[in-house]
């Protein structure tokens, strides 16, 4: 229990400080000056945008929560083996990482007008997210060749299942991330594809967080966290 509140809280603060950049939880009517010194808003379709991402972040984090909760109840049972971790979910991770990097790289280009280098950041950010989908895919087969195959015991159809989940939303990004670096290729001006690259930086930001958690998971750190945490609020 304690570790599903650790993830909560920090899915939390992300939204939280998210929002906070945003002005999304600024108080205007406590704001004082005149009207020509206050920022300028942007446009509803862009409010809409950011609002309805961030619900969408807090449902996905949610998702991952219950999962992750009843990864901590299950793995008590007498029938639960450990799954060994492959060595190349680490490069995985820092694949996922790279391709975070590069999102946020986009954005500062996206940001600066700088259509050609945009392009090059775009085409970093996709194609680090194929080759972690890729090595996602290798390590599944890596683990099935071994003998842990997805019914031989909960630990495995755990693993699978949650490992699987993180690899279609990223599935779901990267179609979203095509769309906006073809959108980029087409000559669109870079301030209209400013919100688009914005909104994927920040997807893969989250998904990079939620993966950070999830390894930690099935690597037993979090379960060793979650436990000193019981022992220091005793």
């Amino acid at each position: 229990m304690s570790a599903i509140l650790i993830f909560m809280a920090a899915i939390a603060s992300i939204i939280v400080w998210w929002m906070s950049r945003q002005r999304l939880t600024s108080k205007p009517w406590l704001e004082t000056g005149q009207a020509s010194d206050m920022p300028r808003m942007q446009g509803s379709p862009v409010a809409t945008a950011k609002i309805g991402l961030g619900i969408f972040l807090a449902v996905i984090g949610a998702l991952f929560a219950l999962f992750i909760s009843a990864y901590l109840m299950r793995m008590g049972g007498a029938d639960w083996w450990g799954i060994p971790i492959p060595d190349l979910l680490w490069v995985n991770t820092a694949v996922l990482a790279a391709s975070s990097v590069a999102l946020q790289w986009a954005k500062r280009e996206a940001r600066s007008g700088r259509s050609e280098t945009l392009n090059i950041a775009l085409t970093v950010a996709a194609a680090t997210a194929v080759l972690f989908l890729a090595g996602q895919l290798v390590a599944w087969r890596q683990l099935v060749s071994a003998g842990y195959v997805l019914a031989d015991n909960p630990a495995n159809s755990f693993f699978y299942m949650i490992t699987g989940l993180h690899a279609l939303h990223i599935l779901g990004g990267l179609l979203v991330l095509g769309r906006t670096a073809v959108r980029a290729r087409t000559g669109l001006a870079t301030e209209k594809l400013y919100l688009s690259v914005d909104l994927c930086a920040l997807y893969w930001h989250f998904m990079l967080v939620v993966w950070l958690i999830i390894f930690a998971l099935l690597a037993g750190w979090a379960y060793d966290f979650a436990d000193l945490c019981r022992q220091l609020l005793r």
